[in-house]
């Protein structure tokens, strides 16, 4: 049926031309890899399926059938990739004229990409994330996130590897208060507030007192309006700056991670905020039409201050996985 190989199984009927392949590896027929190709070990490489030179693939990962790695990809380690999935490498391919080099797409280990998706060259599909089938992936697919669609968008997040998405923490409606009531999150020291709020015949007023009521005394605010509803914003931690997000009007969502865990929180009402305490990774997404944030923050604007790569803030927090 076909040969072992310093433990490696390669079918009778694969094509193969390289010898860097990991061991616990198998190779299935009509498998063509040519020369020059990196495979880890623990691999399934499923029949019909093409790798070129210039790819690097770690370990532990998948390849489903029908699918073509072209050069420039590289593969973290125990990533998914469904059957039929399309990569390109050349954003203007020309007949007979291949560039000097091919731009570089990266799947971080973890990441999943179902069967059908179209990969365009240049992006990066983040650690752990999921791509669902059928998807045209145009931009980079942040960490730990789900997306779907033509364009490919985010519609979730995933709290812990291999979990499915967390319930969305929300504090349910109440009467007037007089006082603040607040919601733990699992995510180190972040918290849910909903404000003293009071309503009469002429409306309502919330209220809130920074340092009474609120966990510090901001020095600067900013405002986030006219989000178009597929966008995603922030993906940033800060060494040093406290936030405190209030919707004060329509809804968005926003994801929280100190390294460890992940929640989504529900901004739906102008009385309800939530605090982000520095080194948390925080996330925007699923505005309304209507959405509009105010972030209070506790430092005036530092540039050196955001840490705006995932896997620094990992290595920051010392949990690089």
């Amino acid at each position: 049926m076909g040969k072992k190989a310093s433990k490696v199984f390669i079918h009778r009927l694969a094509d193969v031309a390289t010898s860097e392949i990991g061991e616990g590896s198998f190779i299935w027929q009509f498998v063509v890899v040519l020369s020059g190709a990196k495979i880890g070990a623990d691999c399934n490489i499923c029949s019909h399926v093409l790798i070129e030179s210039d790819v690097i693939i770690g370990d532990r990962v998948t390849v489903k059938c029908g699918v073509q790695i072209w050069d420039g990809l590289r593969v973290g380690d125990d990533v998914f990739i469904g059957p039929n999935v399309t990569f390109a490498n050349d954003k203007f391919p020309k007949s007979k004229k291949r560039p000097d080099k091919y731009i570089q797409t990266i799947l971080e280990s973890g990441s999943s990409i179902g069967a059908g998706a179209v990969i365009l060259p240049g992006i990066t599909i983040g650690r752990e994330s999921l791509v669902g089938a059928g998807a045209i992936v145009t931009k980079s697919v942040p960490p730990h996130s789900i997306v779907v669609g033509n364009p490919a968008r985010v519609i979730s997040y995933t709290a812990k590897v291999n979990e499915n998405p967390p319930a969305i923490a929300q504090l349910p409606p109440s009467s007037n208060l007089d006082c603040g009531v607040t919601l733990e999150s699992t995510v180190r020291g972040v918290m849910l507030y909903e404000l003293p709020f009071v309503m009469d015949n002429r409306g309502k007023l919330s209220v809130g007192e920074f340092e009474n009521t609120l966990p510090f005394v901001p020095k600067r605010y900013f405002l986030v309006y006219d989000v178009p509803a597929t966008e995603t914003r922030g993906e940033h931690a800060h060494h040093k700056c406290k936030q405190f997000m209030i919707c004060v009007k329509g809804s968005c969502s926003v994801v929280a991670d100190d390294s460890i865990n992940r929640q989504e929180f529900l901004l739906n009402r102008p009385n309800i905020g939530l605090f982000m305490p520095e080194m948390t990774w925080g996330i925007q997404y699923r505005y309304s039409m209507d959405a509009t944030l105010l972030v209070f923050a506790s430092e005036n604007y530092d540039k050196s201050d955001y840490i705006q790569d995932y896997d620094k803030f990992l290595r920051s927090t010392g949990k690089v996985r």
